[in-house]
């Protein structure tokens, strides 16, 4: 089946017991043992749960996984697998990583003697420089959050390989649908669900995929004794997301590819990031390991005040501390996903006060594109009032 048959009748699209047309909400913290000497499937909900279970198998299957976990945040997926960790281990981040996978690395990790080295992923050889013999994994962001620099994964994972290193990519946002990184070498992925997965602003919810059986039940035993699990509605919530990725994904990256390449030519816009833009310095390789450039974007003006103006002007995106749902969010970085970040370290990583990301919703493109006209004139007059000062 394609993908988007996949969605709806794949692991998850009828209840095997009752021919319900979605998995029922198994709202249950404990389950009865009808024969102690033969134990049922599910005996305490942290340890798993039918609804579970259900979005579990899906997340497995798109992306041709062998075990799939849901956890109750993406953070909590992306901790759970950095548990499978020990004191005196070494790993290599994309220098440009997550903020909140950088606190935990850099603040949480840290005391349990689990240290990181921060590179350019994006040039492998740097990746190999880095690799020292206490390393033990490769973290990947890619396209990274929120300069969108690209990875080239069957490289950096055939590097791991080579050394005996666990591969590990956070794939939030392209989803299963347009990149598929155990297919390209990884052995884990990891999404937030909460994000385009989910995709309406309604669930928070991390999920992880292993390659194999083995590292599966080692991630298993992390999810069950530290205990960070999706409930059973959010599951429901989060399944009924799946069901229309591609079609969301597919409206919102078309619209995003049109909003950058607009953006790109307003005068007030330094600069647009945006692996669609054929000017992007990793454009190709994008569309040699993903089948589409996803519905995230970055642009950035010329400092603080130009974006304080810009936000206070715009009126239809949501300005909040997410991405991938249907309505198109703003965010401002600095101050928000990367708040945490100290500025020396943002400032290496192009995560300047100028920068701006959106991430493009169902909107009309063209209701977009003139609300985000206007704002950008508000910024632009903040720009000339500053100038004339100078």
């Amino acid at each position: 089946m394609e993908f988007a048959t996949r969605l709806l009748h794949g692991t998850s699209g009828i209840d095997s017991v009752t021919g319900a047309s979605s998995i029922p909400i198994f709202q249950a913290s404990t389950f009865h043992q009808f024969d102690i000497d033969k134990p049922g499937t599910f005996d305490y909900a942290r340890s798993g749960n039918p609804t579970r279970q259900a979005l579990e198998e899906a997340i497995a299957h798109l992306e041709g996984g062998a075990r799939g976990f849901a956890f109750s945040s993406g953070m909590a997926a992306i901790s759970s697998v950095f548990l499978l960790f020990s004191a005196g281990d070494h790993l290599v981040v994309s220098e440009d990583v997550y903020g909140g996978t950088f606190r935990i690395l850099t603040k949480v990790l840290t005391r349990f003697g689990i240290e990181a080295t921060f590179v350019d992923t994006t040039k492998p050889e740097l990746v190999e420089a880095a690799i020292k013999p206490a390393t033990k994994g490769i973290y990947l962001e890619t396209p990274s959050n929120p300069t969108l620099k690209v990875t080239d994964l069957r490289t950096v994972c055939a590097i791991a390989k080579k050394h005996g290193l666990l591969s590990i990519v956070d794939n939030t946002f392209l989803t299963p649908y347009y990149q598929r990184p155990l297919e390209l070498g990884a052995d884990i992925v990891i999404h937030s669900a909460t994000k385009f997965i989910g995709g309406h602003s309604d669930v928070v919810a991390g999920l992880a995929v292993t390659r194999d059986e083995e590292l599966g039940s080692q991630l298993y035993a992390i999810q069950n004794g530290f205990g960070a699990v999706l409930g059973a509605q959010d599951c429901w919530l989060v399944m009924r997301g799946l069901k229309t990725l591609k079609t969301r994904l597919d409206a919102s990256t078309a619209s995003a590819g049109k909003l950058a390449e607009w953006l790109a030519a307003q005068p007030g816009v330094e600069h647009v990031y945006y692996t669609g833009l054929a000017s992007h310095p990793e454009h190709f390789l994008q569309q040699r390991q993903a089948s589409g450039h996803g519905a995230v974007l970055s642009f950035r003006l010329a400092g603080r005040p130009q974006v304080k103006a810009f936000f206070d002007a715009v009126k239809l995106p949501l300005v909040a501390v997410s991405l991938g749902a249907v309505e198109s969010i703003l965010s401002y970085p600095a101050m928000m996903s990367h708040a945490s970040m100290p500025v020396e370290e943002r400032a290496a990583r192009g995560i300047t006060d100028g920068l701006i990301r959106l991430s493009v919703g169902l909107e009309d493109i063209e209701d977009l594109k003139a609300d985000l006209a206007q704002a950008l004139a508000a910024a632009a007059k903040v720009q000339q009032i500053t100038a004339s000062a100078v």
